[in-house]
Order: C-alpha cells, then sequence, then structure tokens
C-alpha cells in the first residue's frame, strides 16, 4: 500500500509545476468554469497515456531523433503562441456574470490534449521520470504490479486535475473583472513565453 501511495504521489509531482497546462486550466477554469478547465486537463492526461504507452513499447528512442524534436518543438511552439495570442486577446472581453459559453467541451479537451503532445518537454519529462520508473520497477515487479503503479500515477495526475479545476473556477467567484483579466492576460502571456522558448530550442536543433 505504503508503496502504491508513493507512486500517487508521484504522479502529483509531475502534474503540479507549473507550466502551460496549468496556465490554460487557470484561465479556462475563470472563463468558463470547472468542467471546461477540468476537461481541459483530461486531454492533457490523455496525452501523457500516449507518451507512457511510447515509452513502455520502446517506440519513444524513435522521437529521439534530431529532425523529430525540431519538428515536435515547432508545433509546440505554434500550438502555444496560437493559444496564449487568442487567451490574451480575449481577456478583456472576460464578462464575470457570463456563465453561458459557446465553446463545447470537446474543444476544451483537444486543447488540453494538443498543448500537452506537442510539448516536447512532456516527452522528455516521461522519457527520464516514467521510462526510470519502469526500468526499476520492471526488476522488482510482474506485468499486473507495473499496471496498477503506473494506474496511480495517473490517479495522482487526475487529482491534480481536479484540483486545478476547482482553484480556478472558484476565482471567477471571488475575484473582481479587473482581477481576473490580468489574470487571463497573465495566462495568456506565459503561454506565449513557453512558446517562444520552444522555438528558441527548435533553432539550436536546426541552426
Amino acid at each position: 500500500m505504503g508503496i502504491f501511495v508513493s507512486y500517487i504521489l508521484l504522479g502529483l509531482s509531475l502534474a503540479a509545476p507549473i507550466g502551460p497546462i496549468n496556465a490554460a486550466q487557470l484561465d479556462k477554469g475563470i472563463k468558463k468554469g470547472f468542467w471546461h478547465a477540468w476537461i481541459l486537463g483530461l486531454g492533457a492526461i490523455l496525452a501523457d497515456a500516449v507518451y507512457m504507452a511510447l515509452v513502455y513499447f520502446g517506440v519513444v528512442h524513435f522521437l529521439e531523433m534530431d529532425f523529430m524534436k525540431a519538428f515536435l518543438w515547432l508545433f509546440g511552439f505554434f500550438v502555444l503562441t496560437y493559444t496564449g495570442i487568442e487567451t490574451v486577446l480575449s481577456a478583456g472581453k472576460l464578462v464575470i456574470d457570463e456563465r453561458e459559453v459557446n465553446d463545447s467541451h470537446f474543444s476544451s479537451f483537444l486543447s488540453g490534449f494538443l498543448m500537452s503532445i506537442s510539448n516536447p518537454l512532456t516527452m522528455l519529462f516521461w522519457l527520464g521520470i516514467y521510462g526510470s520508473v519502469l526500468a526499476n520497477a520492471a526488476d522488482k515487479y510482474d506485468i499486473q504490479h507495473l499496471i496498477v503503479y503506473s494506474s496511480a500515477i495517473f490517479f495522482g495526475i487526475l487529482c491534480w486535475d481536479i484540483t486545478m479545476a476547482l482553484v480556478s473556477s472558484s476565482f471567477r467567484k471571488f475575484l473582481t473583472q479587473p482581477i481576473l483579466v490580468l489574470i487571463s492576460a497573465l495566462s495568456g502571456l506565459s503561454l506565449i513565453c513557453f512558446g517562444v522558448y520552444f522555438a528558441i530550442q527548435a533553432a539550436k536543433i536546426l541552426f
């Protein structure tokens, strides 16, 4: 049981660092409420599952090629910069009392998935963290235990996803509109900064 809990804590620690997904969830919760923020996080979790599967089956080594790295950095730059600019431009249009939104839950899910799957840091993170966990656990446990402990990591990530959705949607109720607009704008700027960082990393590989 103690080992299972430790893997849950590992999942929490993987999800907690501030990055594009947390920034996007904060913005989504402020603008559109709990469900959109939570579902965006679920999209990101699906991307995590894809990378975990790639690490498990060893396919991730193909993604370590310089060409693929450059492509992933540039794709991440496009997704994050576009999302960040859109977030900044729409920040001034935020209306606290306007609960009804036109965006579908699927668009929030797709946004979270694309932001996470296009993030090379996610790939490198899972390669380094989950790869080492897998290598260590494979020497000690059978396949059933590996599945259980991998599920524990996912449970920890899901707990963080729910926490972020609750916190961000609660901000909407207690903060004034100017502060909400400022937070939304800062979230967008942070996404743009991550995008620029991705572009710099792509340039280093290409040039």
